[in-house]
């Protein structure tokens, strides 16, 4: 027993082996810790990192919710606007009867014609309508002020540009008054712009419509004489005129039927009194249009000679004389179209034109200095210039350039 003292006991390399595997083994445990605990720690990390970057909105989410029903009928109310009235014809009548009772007065002119518009602009002028419609234009033309006065000029315009929109619920009559007072509400105001272009397209206009007229005949000149006199005369005259006449039927029937015996005869039917009685009403309706196309050419003629003169009076406007020149120069050639006292209105209009022209190629005008147009001016000045037919090539006019041409 005490000659082997290391009996039982494992070798000293066993140990060391074992010692070794334990401190090898306990290395590789910690390393795997410390693995662990840094991947928990990255993964923290990132799940951190994750919540605090924001998550990607859709664009689905960034339109606004579509609102309920209730919600979307309270807001298409606030949004809408009613623009017209939804008013019985009986109404539409009484609203048109006192704008034609206040549209007279020249105070209220502005706001009547306004309300006018209105009921234009929201269908109301209707055929039943109409006639209500017209009276309101017939007191506005009836009104004291003048329609190219400065104070009332503008609503003038407006309210017979927007009747040009209900003149198809006219009858043929309205309608040709409705063009005669466009001519002095409208064109007449048109000249007494500022602006170039629409005086210019103006006078345009106003040539167009003096080339439509048609020549004018001696009847036309007999009726202008007829209308120009007093009522007082005229009445006078139809008075005795009828009498005459009256006078007349009874001589003829007496010399006709000198014994009565007509009564006696039977008469052939009640069909020839019809028919009788729809040629009466074919002949009066024929002369009623006759004599509706010669008033309103009548009263077409002295609108376009007061859109002439109001033209005219814009002369000492410097950009305004060439138009009126070529304005009065045309009615000028025109002149067969008008009446005779229509004519010498035109003679005395070119008249003055001619005489403004040559005291502006004298250095005179009515301002006091010299007066002479662009158009003038060019005038002048290639009326002395020699122009060759080659263009460019010897434009003076010396022919020194055939030398080198050949």
């Amino acid at each position: 027993m005490g000659d082997n003292l290391f009996e039982g006991l494992p070798p000293p390399s066993h140990h060391q082996h074992l010692e070794e595997k334990e401190n090898e083994e306990q290395k590789h445990e910690g390393k795997k810790s410390n693995d662990q605990i840094s991947f928990s720690l990255k993964k923290s990390s990132s799940t951190n990192n994750k919540e605090a970057s924001p998550t990607p909105v859709l664009k689905s989410a960034l339109k606004r919710p579509k609102p309920s029903e209730p919600e979307a009928a309270v807001q298409e109310k606030r949004l809408r606007f009613k623009m017209t009235t939804d008013a019985s014809e009986t109404q539409v009548i009484e609203a048109m009867q006192r704008i034609a009772s206040h549209i007279k007065n020249p105070t209220k002119f502005s706001k009547a014609s306004k309300l006018a518009i209105q009921l234009v602009q929201a269908g109301s002028v209707k055929a039943g309508t109409s006639e209500h419609f017209f009276a309101i234009l017939e007191a506005a033309m009836s009104s004291t002020a003048s329609c190219t006065d400065s104070s009332v000029r503008g609503d003038y315009h407006s309210l017979f540009t927007a009747a040009q929109d209900a003149a198809e619920c006219l009858n043929k009559k309205q309608k040709n008054q409705l063009t005669v007072w466009t001519f002095r509400a409208v064109m007449a105001n048109d000249f007494l712009t500022d602006d170039s272009f629409v005086f210019s397209k103006t006078a345009s206009k106003l040539k167009d419509e003096i080339c439509s007229l048609p020549f004018a005949t001696e009847e036309d000149d007999i009726d202008e004489a007829a209308t120009l006199k007093d009522e007082t005369e005229t009445g006078n005259d139809d008075d005795a005129k009828q009498a005459i006449v009256s006078s007349a039927e009874e001589n003829n029937k007496d010399e006709s039927d000198p014994f009565g015996l007509d009564a006696l005869i039977p008469r052939s039917g009640k069909k020839d009194d019809r028919t009788k009685g729809k040629k009466d009403a074919t002949t009066k309706s024929r002369k009623d249009d006759e004599e509706d196309t010669k008033r309103f050419l009548q009263s077409k003629r002295e609108a376009l000679i007061s859109c002439l003169e109001i033209a005219a009076r814009r002369y000492k406007t410097p950009w305004c004389q060439t138009v009126i020149d070529i304005l009065i120069k045309h009615a000028f050639d025109n002149v067969a179209r008008f009446t005779s006292r229509q004519r010498d209105a035109v003679e005395k209009l070119w008249a003055s034109v001619r005489e403004q022209q040559i005291r502006r190629k004298q250095g005179k005008s009515v301002s006091g200095k010299l007066d002479v147009n662009a158009f003038e001016w060019l005038q002048q000045k290639y009326s002395t210039e020699k122009i060759s037919i080659r263009h460019s090539v010897g434009a003076s006019g010396d022919r020194r350039c055939q030398q080198w041409l050949g």
